[in-house]
């Protein structure tokens, strides 16, 4: 039994007509005949009474006729599904990111990827502890928005763009991009950031920044959540030390001041992926390059 036959049937109980049905399976009557006398041999049931003038669906045929119907519309389903997976343009991508991109960078990757490829689902995952590379060589997450690059023999990494790093103060706060000179005027500042005792990218990198200036801030509050943050420095309750691309949050009451320090953004995937999908998407991320 073939799927082929299983078709050749299915037309054949919809037009009851051999002729007819020959024709718009583009084969020979003769031939359609002994696909169906296959099919009924191999089955051992009789599926159509045919005489010189009539064909006519048996109770069988009727029965099989319901049940292969509904199974071949699954299967074309599954097939085109498939074929689109294959194409890179269907499927399921897990991407992991950090948060300082979900207000401009990451919304206007997923408009892009839902105008091209609008079958594609997707999986976003904001990790706290920054671990994408771990995340990537354990199929945790297909594509990993990240930092820093990776530096691993099984991945691959491309710098997208860099950015600014900012310090974020209330609007009323004493000091303005023309008063700040550098950071050591902050000594006495209560700070709301990462903790610097982590190992995350962030982290290190504000360690860096406050030994360069000789100097531990006062941290009133330990976040990773930049969005917390934001709103934390708009209600006055410290300052902070973010990336630019949270200005575009557009919280209110708030300041950024640009510092000399930048902070790249790369994308990471599995050297030799085999996934088309996965293949497509980064494709649609090296376009937003800068």
């Amino acid at each position: 039994m073939t799927i082929q036959q299983i078709k050749y049937f299915l037309i054949l109980a919809k037009e009851l007509h051999f002729w007819k049905t020959a024709e718009k399976v583009f084969i020979s009557q003769s031939s359609l005949s002994r696909q169906i006398q296959s099919l009924e041999d191999e089955m051992g049931v009789q599926l159509f009474e045919r005489d010189k003038r009539n064909v006519k669906l048996t109770d069988t045929g009727k029965f099989l006729q319901e049940h292969w119907s509904i199974m071949i519309k699954d299967l074309d389903q599954i097939h085109r599904q498939a074929k689109k997976i294959n194409e890179g343009t269907s499927g399921f991508v897990s991407i992991s990111y950090p948060g300082s991109i979900a207000f401009k960078f990451l919304p206007n990757f997923l408009e892009i990827l839902n105008s091209n490829l609008p079958d594609l689902k997707l999986e976003l995952t904001e990790p706290t502890d920054e671990n994408h590379e771990k995340l990537l060589l354990d199929y945790q997450t297909d594509i990993a928005f990240s930092r820093d690059k990776i530096e691993h023999i099984n991945i691959d990494s491309l710098k997208l763009y860099a950015e600014p790093i900012c310090l974020v103060v209330p609007n009323n706060h004493w000091i303005t991009e023309e008063s700040l000179k550098n950071l050591n005027g902050l000594k006495d500042e209560k700070f709301i950031i990462s903790g610097l005792h982590k190992t995350t990218f962030f982290a290190s990198l504000l360690r860096n920044l406050f030994n360069t200036y000789g100097f531990e801030p006062k941290t009133s509050i330990e976040s990773d959540f930049g969005g917390m943050i934001l709103n934390l420095v708009s209600k006055e309750i410290g300052i902070s030390i973010l990336p630019l691309s949270f200005k575009f949050a557009k919280t209110p009451s708030i300041r950024f001041i640009k510092l000399q320090e930048e902070i790249d953004l790369y994308i990471n995937w599995r050297k030799n992926e085999n996934n088309n999908t996965i293949k497509k998407v980064i494709e649609y991320a090296k376009l937003m390059e800068k």
